[in-house]
């Protein structure tokens, strides 16, 4: 394990740490097999925030349609450019769902007997790499949608249309693609405001749920190990400075955020109250160490994403930090 280097500059008690090679680590024997399967996912995640970046919305045509519903040029204007924008969003659904196989077949490795989890993520690290690229995705896919009101407002026109079926003399065929029961589906997810962190949520209790023989601390175990590890790199200048790019301390600080909302999530105590394994106080201090305009959105999706935030049992100096 030459590329992995302990952080023994200071003491840090109770609390994993080591290093995570988040730029350099590649996939050992053991770890090919799961590896290629998450890779033929993740190398389809920059496609789907690029689409989702270049998302613009057919908001005109549909006021204009809606504004004058006796001219039928304006209703086909409408309708035949909302069409597209279903199929793309069908598109980011799909890759959800992906994405939660995906994080399950990390979750089975990194979580199973008899290594720890610990002892998983330091050993597997391009596994852990993965499931970091996968947070990773989901924080800036989450950002993205919260800021483009058009995407709901697209769905919304759709379903009304389909449901009216007041253009049946047009062509529906999308409904081949995108029939009630998937466009049911893709209304739930699109509803929440982040829907990829809701569907690693979710996927993360599932896994819980159907591994019973599996304690539950092995799983966020994995999830507490990755935020200490993540939050030290952060904090300790000497291992810092061994990023190549500026871009992995932010992919650090989205990871960390991310594996304290999962936690947050599936651990029945949640990651703030005072028996987390999750050092929250140091997590949130490395955040506001750095400049305002990279973690605002970050600690936005503490504040806002978690569930146990506002719970009596969070420490008020907790809650004062993120205020």
């Amino acid at each position: 394990m030459g590329n992995l280097l302990k952080v023994l500059t200071r003491e840090i008690e109770n609390y994993p740490h080591f290093f995570l090679d988040f730029e350099n680590a590649q996939p050992t024997d053991g770890e090919r097999e799961v590896w290629n399967q998450v890779n033929s996912v993740l190398q389809d995640s920059e496609s789907i925030l690029a689409g989702l970046q270049a998302y613009k919305g057919a908001g005109q045509e549909i006021r204009d349609a809606i504004q004058n519903p006796n001219v039928l040029s304006l209703q086909e204007q409408a309708w035949n450019s909302v069409c597209p924008l279903v199929i793309k969003l069908k598109n980011f659904y799909d890759f959800s769902n992906r994405l939660e196989d995906a994080l399950k077949s990390l979750l089975e490795s990194l979580t199973c007997a008899p290594l720890t989890p610990t002892q998983h993520l330091e050993r597997e690290q391009a596994l852990a790499k993965q499931f970091a690229e996968i947070l990773h995705f989901t924080l800036r896919f989450d950002e993205l949608k919260m800021r483009n009101p058009a995407i709901q407002n697209d769905f919304s026109y759709y379903r009304r249309t389909i449901s009216r079926n007041r253009l049946n003399n047009m062509n529906l065929d999308i409904e081949n693609e995108v029939n009630n029961e998937m466009a049911n589906k893709m209304s739930l997810f699109y509803a929440e405001a982040t829907p990829m962190l809701k569907t690693l949520s979710n996927a993360t209790t599932n896994f819980v749920t159907e591994n019973k023989t599996l304690p539950l601390d092995n799983t966020t175990d994995c999830l507490s190990t990755m935020a200490s590890v993540c939050k030290v790199m952060l904090e300790t200048p000497e291992y810092s400075s061994r990023f190549s790019s500026e871009d992995t301390r932010l992919f650090c600080m989205r990871v960390m955020v991310g594996v304290i909302i999962l936690y947050d999530h599936v651990h029945p105590n949640g990651a703030f109250n005072k028996s987390s394994k999750i050092d929250m106080k140091g997590c949130i201090k490395v955040l506001k160490d750095q400049p305002a305009e990279k973690v605002g959105g970050l600690l936005d999706a503490l504040k806002f994403t978690t569930k146990h935030l506002n719970d009596e049992s969070t420490p008020k100096n907790i809650r004062t930090m993120l205020p």
